[in-house]
């Protein structure tokens, strides 16, 4: 129905994104800790999915991050949280390599996918995934209009830590088990950058 959203930002958490076009606020869930700007004028990709008792929108920085959302929701026993739990955890490169390899067990470390659903995902992708080209998949953030960049710059390492739990908690961790994640990721990969952190989180 939406192929993208222009607009300003009048909102943005770890999960979600609020754009607002002519005076029109359109509320977006986005995959946890993937880089939006914080402020200023910026495109969304979409994906709007209506059900019996609601209707939502999906925001993503890119179209291909997009498509790839819409493969994963063709798999199976995923739906779209789930789609964002994978699309967080793993880059692009790293789920076409784990399909093409049949790696449960990098699936597996996504949060809520267990080893049938991984089955599920290597057999419904293998073809699919094939059929994308290298630089479909290639990792591309596209710049927002008006020169505002999407990226790490926008966040303190704080405001990193604080959106990288919201972002656990969005996708089934527990406050608890969330903060150890995060503490641990921290460790590792520092704060300066949402995405790896939230990344490393989520391993």
């Amino acid at each position: 129905m939406y192929e993208y959203i222009e607009g300003e930002i009048q909102r943005r958490s770890a999960v979600r994104i609020v754009i607002d076009v002519g005076g029109v606020g359109f509320d977006l869930m986005t995959p946890p800790g993937l880089p939006f700007p914080r402020e200023g004028r910026t495109r969304v990709w979409t994906h709007f999915v209506v059900r019996e008792d609601s209707q939502t929108l999906y925001g993503f920085p890119d179209g291909n991050t997009r498509d790839l959302f819409r493969l994963l929701l063709r798999v199976r026993g995923v739906g779209p949280a789930m789609a964002l739990g994978v699309i967080a955890g793993m880059t692009r490169d790293e789920l076409v390599e784990a399909v093409r390899t049949d790696d449960l067990k990098r699936l597996t470390r996504i949060k809520g996918v267990g080893k049938k659903t991984a089955e599920q995902i290597v057999l419904d992708l293998r073809d699919k995934l094939a059929s994308f080209t290298d630089e479909h998949l290639a990792d591309v953030t596209l710049h927002p209009p008006g020169g505002a960049q999407a990226g790490p710059a926008w966040s303190s390492e704080k405001q990193n830590l604080m959106d990288a739990l919201a972002a656990l908690v969005s996708v089934g961790y527990a406050e608890k088990d969330a903060q150890r994640q995060v503490d641990r990721a921290e460790q590792e990969v520092g704060a300066s950058d949402l995405e790896n952190l939230v990344r490393a989180a989520l391993s």
